[in-house]
C-alpha cells in the first residue's frame, strides 16, 4: 500500500474562475481625485435642474391624483386591449376554421370522384 500514490491535479477551482483576469491594483491618486470631481459636478448638475423646475411643491401636491389618473387609464386601456385580442382571435379562427373545412371538402371529393380502386402499375 506504500507504493500506491494519489496524484495531485493542480486545478483551480470553479468559483475562482474570473480571478485571473481581474485587475487587482488599486487607483491612484490622480484617477481618484477625477472621478470625485466628476461626481461632484453631476451631482451639482442634477441639484441645478431640481432648482430651475417651477412649482415643485404644487407637483407633489397632485401627484396622488395624477397616479390614480393615470392607473385609470391603463386600466381602461387594457379592457381595449383585450377586446382587440379578442376580435383578432375571433378572425384567425374563422380563418382557420375556413381553411380547415376547405381542405376537408377537397379530400372528400377526391375520395368520392375516385372511379376505381385498382392499383396501377407503371
Amino acid at each position: 500500500m506504500a507504493d500506491f500514490k494519489i496524484p495531485t491535479l493542480n486545478k483551480n477551482s470553479d468559483k475562482f474562475f474570473f480571478k485571473k483576469k481581474l485587475s487587482l491594483r488599486r487607483k491612484s491618486k490622480t484617477k481618484l481625485l477625477k472621478e470625485s470631481l466628476l461626481m461632484l459636478s453631476f451631482s451639482v448638475f442634477i441639484i441645478y435642474i431640481n432648482y430651475i423646475i417651477p412649482n415643485k411643491i404644487r407637483i407633489f401636491e397632485n401627484l396622488s391624483n395624477n397616479l390614480s389618473k393615470f392607473i385609470a387609464n391603463i386600466l381602461n386601456s387594457l379592457s381595449y386591449f383585450y377586446e382587440i385580442c379578442l376580435a383578432l382571435f375571433i378572425f384567425v379562427s374563422l380563418t382557420l376554421s375556413l381553411i380547415l373545412m376547405m381542405g376537408a371538402f377537397s379530400r372528400l371529393l377526391k375520395i368520392y370522384k375516385r372511379k376505381s380502386r385498382q392499383i396501377t402499375f407503371k
